[in-house]
């Protein structure tokens, strides 16, 4: 119980101990309470005396950026002014006695300069700005006339057979370190600025000036090839028909080809990629444009000799077509300017197609006379070489042909119906089976024109069918010799109504030769009264008894069968004479003969197996046994 009590005694202790210490604390806390509110009203105070000075201080900081900015923009606008005279002193100098580079950097610094005073339009600048363009325009004027000397070092005309004839070297181009240089004044100089200052915001004066210096420099250097190709056109004798690569066109298109692409490698040395298209047609202008002075005047002296001359024509149109298409594949360019100077080449090509037709007719339609033997006129040869001639342009003709259209040629009118603009594509230059045929169809025609156009003319001034027929015959077989001796067959073997037409052409001419045969024939023909006796065997193995029959025949049959022997004989040796002396193609003489042999003999030994027996052996009206009219037949041959 006791020690309970003290227990309690303890604990009350320490309660009144701790009660006295929160007592002690809420004091202290009350004090720092009113601690915080002294202070609190003392930095509102401060607080309110600070803000003015500190709101003045930040605008006096903002007016110092303000004024440093001010003076910087001053500096940047004063600083071009104040270097006016050293870049005046460099730009006066000119860039040889300074350097290109450093002459460069200045015309650049000065081209920033007035960028900058530009930009700030103040009227302070004004001079500056002026003075300023004023140096540029003449460092421009400078550059120009640095670029021009230094690109003049390499103009001189060259003689381009050294580059074209033998082994075959390419055109001159230009240094390296020429071609670096001229790039670094044609960086400044195609700027918009240099433009600007040049007065010509469209045209780089660098462009211009290679232009007309490398210009007339191909210009020139082709200027001999041009002429070469017009004299040795024009220099044949009259009426010969043009030999394939005579003139030399070929070689100054070649001299173009490779003068231009070793241009193209100066310019893409020279000059941005953007500028490479425009740089290289103002350069190649001149000479292409004396390119195609020289295909017009060639193509003036095709129209006037047309049927000899239209060979060259196909030959242009293949030589220039090439090398556009070569041009093209290897700078992209000029594709379009040798089309136009082609197009009057290529339109006379067109239309010589029906023009040589035409000819044809013309020409055998004027005919004054026919050989009076039945040879073939020479006519019919310079035809057969035209069509040999022909052949040795497959390319050009696949083109020209094909947009004439198969069978237009006929007229003139159909053949000038279409034109173009543009190369024929290297598609069209493919000589397939349809440009075959084409060209196997023309062939046909012109010798079908030939034909009909002699036919016609030989019905007129020939007395009767059989020298006709003959001169027909004879023709015919020069136009198939002359088919087989040469490449005209292979082309006419891809047309299947070629053989069949000349055939036919064969068979009119020996039907209209055969048909004077057919009056020594008709005296072969008897009557057979089948009432008066046995009909005598007609062939086989019977044998007929000629002087049977002709115990038979009444003195009237007799003398009828006396006066067809008669008949027959002054017949036949009137057209076996005739036959012998026309002029006959070896193989015309031979088949005519072999045709007449068949058509007469099998008559005639019929007809003397039944009445040779007439005259009794004597020959006084039975002219030929069967032997001796067989041999007769066979000499013709």
């Amino acid at each position: 119980m006791k020690s309970r009590n003290i227990d309690h005694a303890e604990e009350s202790a320490e309660v009144e101990v701790l009660f006295a210490e929160a007592t002690k604390f809420n004091a202290i806390s009350r004090k720092i309470k009113a601690s915080l509110a002294r202070m609190d009203r003392g930095g509102h105070l401060v607080q309110d005396a600070v803000r003015p000075v500190y709101s003045n201080t930040h605008g006096l900081q903002t007016m110092n950026d303000n004024i440093d900015k001010i003076l910087d923009a001053i500096d940047k606008m004063l600083g071009p002014s104040e270097d006016k005279g050293r870049e005046e002193r460099i730009i006066r100098a000119g860039p040889d006695p300074v350097g290109l580079t450093d002459y460069l950097a200045s015309l650049k610094r000065i081209d920033r300069a007035l960028s900058q005073m530009s930009s700030t339009n103040l009227r302070i600048n004004q001079q500056a700005i002026g003075d300023f363009n004023d140096l540029l325009s003449q460092g421009s004027t400078q550059l120009q006339a640095l670029f021009r000397s230094t690109l003049a070092e390499d103009v001189q005309p060259v003689e381009p057979l050294k580059y074209l004839m033998g082994d075959e070297r390419p055109f001159p181009i230009l240094e390296q370190e020429k071609a670096s240089k001229l790039g670094l004044m044609d960086s400044f100089l195609s700027s918009s600025t240099a433009r600007h200052a040049s007065y010509n915001s469209r045209e780089s004066p660098s462009i211009r000036i290679y232009a007309e210096l490398r210009g007339g420099y191909l210009s020139a250097s082709l200027q001999n090839l041009s002429a070469a190709s017009i004299s040795t056109s024009k220099r044949k004798v009259s009426g010969e028909i043009y030999h394939q690569r005579t003139s030399g066109i070929g070689t100054y298109a070649k001299g173009i080809e490779n003068s231009f692409t070793a241009e193209f490698s100066n310019i893409s040395a020279v000059f941005a990629r953007e500028n490479w298209g425009l740089a290289f047609d103002a350069t190649c202008r001149k000479a292409l444009a004396e390119f195609a002075k020289t295909l017009r005047e060639l193509n003036m002296h095709i129209k006037a000799n047309l049927t000899t001359d239209c060979f060259l024509a196909y030959e242009i149109v293949e030589i220039v077509t090439n090398v556009g298409y070569n041009l093209d594949q290897s700078t992209g360019q000029l594709k379009l300017p040798f089309a136009d100077a082609l197009k009057p080449i290529r339109e006379t090509a067109r239309s010589s197609l029906a023009e040589l037709l035409e000819d044809v007719r013309r020409r055998v339609s004027s005919m004054q006379s026919v050989p009076l033997d039945g040879s073939v006129v020479p006519f019919t040869t310079e035809v057969m070489t035209r069509m040999q001639t022909l052949i040795t342009y497959p390319q050009s003709l696949a083109s020209i042909m094909a947009s004439v259209g198969d069978g237009n040629w006929q007229s003139l009118a159909s053949a000038k119906s279409t034109s173009s603009t543009s190369l024929p594509s290297l598609a069209s230059f493919d000589v397939g089976a349809d440009s075959s045929q084409l060209l196997a169809h023309y062939i046909m025609d012109t010798i079908e024109t030939l034909l009909t156009a002699l036919d016609s003319k030989a019905r007129v001034l020939l007395k009767g069918k059989f020298i006709a027929g003959v001169f027909i015959a004879n023709n015919v077989a020069l136009i198939d010799r002359l088919i087989r001796s040469s490449d005209l067959s292979t082309v006419l073997s891809s047309s299947s109504s070629a053989s069949t037409k000349i055939e036919s052409w064969r068979k009119r001419g020996t039907s209209a030769y055969l048909e004077s045969w057919r009056e020594p024939c008709s005296a072969l023909m008897d009557v057979q009264y089948t009432s008066r006796g046995a009909r005598p065997p007609s062939g086989g193995s019977g044998v007929v008894d000629s002087a049977a029959m002709i115990k038979q025949l009444s003195s009237k049959d007799k003398d009828a069968i006396k006066e067809k022997f008669k008949n027959f004989n002054a017949s036949f040796d009137e057209l076996s004479a005739r036959h012998r002396g026309l002029q006959m193609e070896r193989e015309v003489r031979s088949q005519l003969a072999r045709e007449v042999q068949a058509m007469v003999e099998p008559l005639y030994a019929r007809f003397w197996d039944r009445y040779h027996e007439i005259d009794k052996g004597k020959g006084k009206y039975v002219k030929y046994d069967k032997g001796s009219l067989s041999a007769q037949l066979a000499s013709l041959g």
